[in-house]
C-alpha cells in the first residue's frame, strides 16, 4: 500500500545511540509539541545555534579591533662578549704639521690610521614598556563594524531554514503514525469480521448447509488479512522508531500521540491564499547573504583610502656593568606620540579585481535568489494541483467506504437472515477492505499534499 511505503521510507537508516544510564521518559505529545520538543534535541539545530553564537563572538572580535590596543614588552640581556666597532685612531694631524712645515719630502705618506676595538654597549641591558594604538579609519574594519547585525541576520535565516526541515519532517511523522493507527485498527475489526464469519461457516458446514470450499475462501482471505496486519503492526513500530530519532530522544522513551486525525482538519483553510517571499526562511537566507555581500563590495572599494591610527609609546632602559639591581644601573626613559597613515599605492591591481570579484559573486546572489523564487513559484503550483488532487480523492474515497459499509452490513444481514450465502459476505467484505485501503492511502496522500503545500507557503 502506498503509505504503508509511505511511512517505511520514513523509518529507514536512521542510526541510534542509546547510553544503558538513562532511565526512560514518557511523553504525550500534539504535533505542535512534538516539533518543540525536536527543536531541543536535533543535533543540526544545536549546531545551527552554535553557528550564531559563534557569529556573535567574531562580532565583538570586530568591534574589538576599534577600541584601543595596548601592548607591553619587557627584555633582559647579558652580553657574555660586548659587540664592539674598530674606531680609528691615528697621529695624522702631526703629519699635517710636518707637511706644512715642509719638514716632510713631498713624495712622504700619510701613516695609516690605527684602528681601536670600542664598545657602546654594557654588559647588563634591561628594557620595559608599552604601546597603545587607537584606530581611526580602516575600510575594511569600519565596513566590519555594519556588516555584524547583517550576519547576525544570515545565521537566524539558517536557524529558521533548520526549523522548517525539522518541522516538515516531524508533522509528516506524526501524521503517518495515526493514520497508520488509524488503519490498524479497522484492519483488527476486519479480522474480528472474518474470524465470525469462519466461525459461522464452521457451524453451517458441521450441519451440512455449507460446503468446504466456503471455509477455504474465507481462511484464504482471513490469512491475507493477518498478513496486512503484520505488516502495519511493524509499520507503526518503525514509525514511532524514526519519529523518536527526529526528535532526538532515546529510542527506549515512550511516545503517545495525543492528537487525532480527521478530514476536516485536513481541509480546513488550507487552500487560503496570500504569501510573500520572505516568509519562506530560503529567500530570507538568500537576501540576507545579498546584503552581506554587497558589504564585501563596499569593503573592497574601499580598499584605496587610507589607514589612520594614533600610536604612543613609553620605554624605560636600564645599562649597567652589574645586573640592573644594582644601584649603578643608569636608566634612561623616551617616550612619543604620533599619528600613523598608511596608504596603499600600488598592489598590482589586487585591489581593482577584488571588486571585481564581490561584484560577480553579487550578481551570482542575485542570480540564486531569483532562481529560488522561481522554484518556489513553481512548488506552489504543483503542491496546490497536487493537494486539490488529493482532497478530491479522499472524498470520493470517503463516499466509498460508507458505500462499502451500507452493503456489507446488507449482505451480512441477508446472509444471517438465510437467504445470502457466505461467499457474498466474504466479497462485500473484501471490497469494503479495499474501500478502506483506498481511503486511507488517500488520507495520507493527502496529508502529505497539505503539509508540503503549507512548507511551500512558509506557513507550516
Amino acid at each position: 500500500m502506498v503509505w504503508i511505503a509511505g511511512f517505511l521510507l520514513l523509518s529507514i537508516n536512521l542510526p541510534a545511540q542509546e547510553p544503558d544510564t538513562i532511565r526512560p521518559a514518557r511523553y504525550e505529545l500534539t504535533v505542535r509539541e512534538a516539533v518543540d520538543l525536536a527543536f531541543k534535541n536535533v543535533i543540526e539545530l544545536k549546531n545551527a545555534n552554535l553557528d550564531y553564537r559563534i557569529q556573535a563572538a567574531k562580532n565583538k572580535e570586530i568591534s574589538g579591533q576599534a577600541l584601543p590596543q595596548v601592548s607591553g614588552n619587557v627584555s633582559s640581556d647579558y652580553y657574555l662578549q660586548l659587540p664592539k666597532i674598530l674606531f680609528p685612531q691615528s697621529d695624522e694631524s702631526i703629519y699635517e704639521v710636518l707637511k706644512r712645515e715642509n719638514l716632510l719630502p713631498s713624495t712622504a705618506q700619510a701613516p695609516p690610521p690605527t684602528l681601536v676595538q670600542f664598545s657602546f654597549q654594557q654588559p647588563w641591558n634591561f628594557s620595559m614598556g608599552g604601546t597603545l594604538t587607537q584606530l581611526l579609519f580602516q575600510p575594511d574594519v569600519f565596513v566590519g563594524l555594519r556588516a555584524r547585525q547583517t550576519a547576525l541576520g544570515y545565521n537566524q535565516a539558517l536557524i529558521d531554514q533548520t526549523k522548517d526541515k525539522i518541522k516538515d519532517s516531524a508533522y509528516k511523522r506524526y501524521y503517518a503514525i495515526l493514520i497508520a493507527e488509524k488503519q490498524l485498527h479497522f484492519l483488527n475489526e476486519s479480522v474480528k469480521r472474518l474470524e465470525k464469519l469462519y466461525h459461522d461457516d464452521s457451524i453451517l458446514f458441521k450441519n451440512g448447509f455449507a460446503e468446504k470450499l466456503d471455509l477455504d475462501k474465507v481462511t484464504v482471505q482471513l490469512n491475507n488479512l493477518r498478513t496486512t496486519q503484520s505488516l502495519v503492526e511493524s509499520g507503526v513500530i518503525l514509525s514511532y522508531a524514526a519519529m523518536k530519532f527526529a526528535m532526538g530522544i532515546s529510542q527506549k522513551d515512550t511516545v503517545v500521540l495525543k492528537e487525532n486525525l480527521s478530514d476536516e482538519s485536513i481541509k480546513e483553510g488550507v487552500l487560503d491564499d496570500g504569501f510573500k517571499y520572505e516568509d519562506r526562511a530560503e529567500i530570507r537566507t538568500l537576501a540576507t547573504l545579498q546584503a552581506l555581500q554587497k558589504l564585501d563590495l563596499k569593503r573592497n572599494k574601499l580598499g584605496g583610502l587610507p589607514t589612520v591610527s594614533l600610536a604612543g609609546n613609553y620605554t624605560v632602559n636600564g645599562m649597567g656593568q652589574q645586573f640592573f639591581t644594582n644601584k649603578s644601573t643608569i636608566w634612561l626613559r623616551s617616550s612619543y606620540v604620533g599619528v600613523n597613515i598608511n596608504v596603499p599605492i600600488y598592489s598590482g591591481f589586487q585591489r581593482k579585481y577584488k571588486v571585481q570579484e564581490s561584484q560577480l559573486n553579487l550578481e551570482k546572489v542575485n542570480n540564486n535568489l531569483e532562481n529560488v523564487k522561481q522554484a518556489i513559484d513553481l512548488e506552489q503550483v504543483v503542491t496546490k494541483e497536487s493537494l486539490k488532487n488529493a482532497l478530491f480523492n479522499l472524498d470520493i474515497q470517503e463516499r466509498n467506504v460508507a458505500l462499502a459499509e451500507k452493503v456489507y452490513n446488507a449482505t451480512k444481514t441477508k446472509f444471517e437472515q438465510g437467504v445470502g450465502s457466505s461467499f457474498e459476505v466474504l466479497q462485500a467484505d473484501t471490497d469494503y477492505q479495499t474501500a478502506q485501503s483506498n481511503y486511507f492511502n488517500a488520507l495520507y496522500n493527502a496529508t502529505v499534499a497539505r503539509i508540503s503545500y503549507l512548507y511551500s507557503l512558509g506557513k507550516l
